[in-house]
């Protein structure tokens, strides 16, 4: 990932984030952006071992990129899990790709799934496109064109590039009326808060 994703992604996170320490992570930051990550691992650590979800998925973040600290994906995975259990749907989302991807832990779709479904239900955009292709190929999921142009759908609403980019593939194997099904069902499950979405 480049710095310029890097510090976009991070500064993404810390805006969502509850800043209930406005010290610490105010601190941090302007440590990160001057990439004094040690610093800023030291003021976040802070944060993260009084119990702040969000502290604890920005540790897991900086362990699963080695900055500030070496880089340890069984660290990153310690953070992630102790926030996801908060529900942080940012490390839901890592701890899905990370089981994706196998980093740290054995390769498993079927855990990587059952994460990204606990984020995309936050209306988490990167948890949304992987579940749409994770349907695409069936991936621990009945293949499904439908179910996957539905949540890739969801996660070019919200903005996702790279969603937005993959719909029109999405759509080729379905008819008209199915993607407007599709798109009746998306638009069912952000009202119904994700509940019972597929």
């Amino acid at each position: 990932m480049n710095r310029l994703l890097q510090v976009a992604a991070l500064t993404s996170w810390l805006l969502c984030a509850q800043l209930a320490q406005a010290g610490e992570w105010e601190d941090g930051y302007d440590a990160y952006k001057r990439r004094d990550y040690v610093t800023a691992v030291k003021l976040w650590r802070i944060v993260a071992e009084r119990g702040d979800a969000a502290g604890q998925s920005i540790m897991g973040k900086m362990y699963a990129f080695g900055q500030g600290v070496p880089q340890s994906y069984p660290e990153a995975l310690k953070w992630y899990r102790l926030a996801a259990a908060q529900g942080e749907a940012r490390a839901q989302f890592s701890l899905g790709f990370m089981n994706l991807n196998g980093q740290g832990l054995p390769q498993n779709n079927a855990e990587a799934v059952k994460w990204f479904r606990l984020a995309a239900a936050q209306d988490n955009a990167d948890a949304q496109h992987n579940l749409s292709q994770m349907y695409a190929k069936g991936l621990s999921v009945d293949q499904s064109a439908f179910r996957a142009y539905m949540w890739g759908f969801l996660a070019a609403a919200s903005g996702h590039t790279l969603a937005k980019q993959g719909l029109k593939d999405l759509r080729e194997p379905l008819t008209p009326k199915q993607i407007a099904q599709a798109k009746t069902a998306a638009r069912e499950c952000q009202l119904n808060a994700f509940k019972g979405c597929q």
